[in-house]
């Protein structure tokens, strides 16, 4: 079912090309609030150029990105951060040498509100938002079920409890649209499990929208709302799973046969 409130965040005809080569054409797409939206396809079909797209890592020769109907095409990656979008990636992007408290409380640099000064001579206001952080750092290591590993450095800790933090340290944003690239790659079947249950949990306790590229097809079809399945760098189908999965073309490419 399309919903029919205004989409968190839409893509309309979005156009990207290094030199000869076409990685995205015309693509469109939209995520509403309370939504996971799975994006699928081989390798080589534009999934990565997508979200680099919508997170300004990439800039798009033509077409539109709006989030809250904010034309985002001018702003840069980090001012898109501090308006509500995070982004978790493939390879794990955490700082090794810091603790998992730290790296949390390092994602809300974006919503820090004192200056290099004030931070200085350690006014209240420091202090007051210090407390409220480190506060919102506690409350995300709970929801991860990482508390008697929040002053372990993270380098220490096993493959799966890295992406866990990683996953924190966006959550520090409060984001309004969470994107994974390949959240599971890597992982063995209890770790998927675990973020799996997390994910849902950020869906249902927050309503956020979450876009999730992945190539674990038991995962996209068991917790996704919707799928949108690309090719060459275009869509070439968009509906929930059941439909994804019973789509004649999609169990050719991707799917395989299940009987």
């Amino acid at each position: 079912m399309v919903s029919e409130t205004k989409p968190v965040l839409e893509a309309r005809d979005l156009y990207l090309a290094f030199g000869a080569i076409k990685a995205l054409t015309s693509v469109s797409m939209t995520i509403h609030q309370d939504e996971i939206l799975a994006v699928i396809g081989p390798n080589g079909a534009g999934k990565s150029s997508l979200l680099n797209c919508l997170c300004g890592f990439y800039k798009p020769s033509s077409g539109q990105i709006l989030f809250n109907g904010e034309d985002l095409r001018a702003l840069p990656s980090y001012k898109r951060a501090a308006l509500g979008m995070a982004r978790t990636f493939q390879g794990i992007q955490t700082y090794q040498n810091m603790t998992v408290r730290e790296n949390i409380l390092s994602g809300l640099h974006t919503r820090t509100r004192t200056g290099l000064f004030d931070g200085f001579l350690y006014w209240p206001r420091v202090r007051s938002e210090n407390r409220e952080f480190a506060a919102h750092a506690e409350e995300i290591i709970e929801f991860l079920e990482l508390e008697e590993l929040r002053h372990v450095r993270v380098g220490d800790l096993g493959y799966g409890l890295r992406k866990r933090v990683d996953l924190g340290r966006a959550l520090a944003l409060k984001p309004k649209v969470l994107i994974m690239d390949e959240p599971m790659a890597g992982m063995n079947s209890e770790e998927k499990g675990d973020l799996v249950r997390f994910i849902l949990d950020i869906k249902e306790a927050n309503h956020t929208p979450i876009i999730l590229v992945e190539h674990d097809m038991e995962v996209v079809m068991d917790i996704s709302d919707r799928v949108m399945v690309m090719d060459w760098g275009t869509p070439i189908a968009d509906g929930p799973p059941e439909q994804i999965r019973n789509d004649p073309r999609i169990i050719a490419a991707y799917l395989g046969d299940a009987s």
